[in-house]
């Protein structure tokens, strides 16, 4: 019973959940959900055949269809381009189509060899499948880290658009084989299914928790999405950075730059970016990014979170402010929330809110 419920559940909530996303009522990084929402419904197959001889009394094996066994093996590819348009703003499938199809079409030859000359490759079919899920996999994660970097070249509040609930899929899958496989040998007389459903039942609600509270990564915008994508090409080359401003003006935008924080404090605004920042300057956001990273050698993040701290700092240090709680002093700051505070004054200043408020008060 129990069994049952968890397969008809995994398969409920991945084909909801992909319908959604494919959808996009909400409009929020529409072509990366799409993909997403494409990869679920790739998933829910896998739990076609069980639900189905739940409710037909009927045993059906969809995945010894030669077309359903090549689409299910598109699953992590598939799982990369989501990825990619969720991490970059400027990508397109169709110039990287030759890569991304490569191993399925080695793929599609194994499995028509098998099905036309009757041969056991059972175990060829095996390695290709692992070999395609950790290729994909492991590109994923690196583009999630990639990410991660370059969004801070814009975004001064990043907890909401860093990638890390996908990051997190990754891990949990990564566990889950680990956990079936360690299953198989220790308790190899008891029935599988029923441990592996439950997981997977946990690893689809989270998906289904971050999925549907998802915010925009990159501005609408199509000015400023090309800015982020010409500073993010900037980032990733290797050669020394063009120089966009001499170094008198550096110094000049500098002395602007400093004046601004200093008598207007735009870090507050737990939104801010370098779009904004640059239109308070009346200067590009090229011109900003290379002020930045030249005369203050950061990234927007890191610039814009040194007054966050600095502000936070002051608050903490301040008897009047007693009564205040961290997240109020959080909030106060310029920060979104507890954790991205916590974690930005940890990494700052190596220690939490909380203790620099106790050492600031003697205790």
């Amino acid at each position: 019973m129990i069994l049952s419920l968890t397969e008809i559940l995994v398969f409920s909530f991945l084909l909801m959940l992909s319908f959604i996303l494919i959808a996009n009522p909400m409009k929020v990084n529409v072509k990366a959900n799409r993909w997403f929402g494409l990869l679920l419904l790739l998933w829910a197959s896998y739990w076609f055949d069980e639900v189905y001889g739940l409710i037909s009394h009927n045993e059906i094996e969809i995945s010894s269809y030669i077309f359903v066994a090549f689409i299910q093996f598109l699953a992590p590819p598939i799982f990369y381009i989501s990825i990619c348009y969720f991490a970059v703003p400027a990508y397109k499938v169709s110039s990287n189509i030759s890569k991304l199809l490569l191993l399925p079409t080695i793929y599609l030859m194994f499995i028509l060899a098998n099905w036309y000359f009757s041969l056991d490759m059972y175990w060829a079919k095996l390695g290709l499948i692992l070999i395609n899920a950790f290729t994909f996999i492991t590109l994923s994660f690196l583009k999630i880290r990639r990410h991660q970097k370059n969004i801070q070249q814009f975004a001064s509040s990043t907890q909401e658009i860093n990638l890390n609930w996908l990051e997190y899929i990754i891990i949990a899958i990564v566990v889950l084989v680990v956990a079936v496989s360690v299953f198989n040998l220790v308790f190899f007389t008891l029935p599988l299914n029923g441990f592996m459903n439950v997981m997977v039942l946990l690893v689809v609600l989270f998906i289904t928790y971050y999925s549907l509270r998802q915010t925009e990564i990159f501005p609408k915008n199509k000015a400023e999405v090309k800015v982020v994508v010409d500073i993010n090409a900037e980032e990733q080359n290797e050669e020394p950075k063009r120089q966009v401003l001499s170094d008198d003006k550096v110094v000049e935008i500098k002395a602007q730059l400093d004046s601004l924080m200093e008598r207007k404090s735009p870090y507050l605004d737990s939104e801010l970016t370098l779009m904004k920042l640059a239109q308070l300057l009346n200067i590009t956001s090229h011109q900003l990014s290379y002020v930045i990273n030249k005369g203050y050698s950061e990234n927007f993040f890191q610039f814009v979170n040194r007054f966050r701290i600095e502000k936070a700092k002051r608050m903490l240090a301040d008897k009047k402010n007693e009564k205040l709680s961290i997240l109020g002093v959080a909030f106060e700051s310029g920060f979104s929330s507890k954790t991205s505070f916590n974690t930005t004054f940890k990494k700052m200043t190596e220690q939490t809110p909380s203790e620099y408020k106790k050492k600031c008060s003697g205790l």
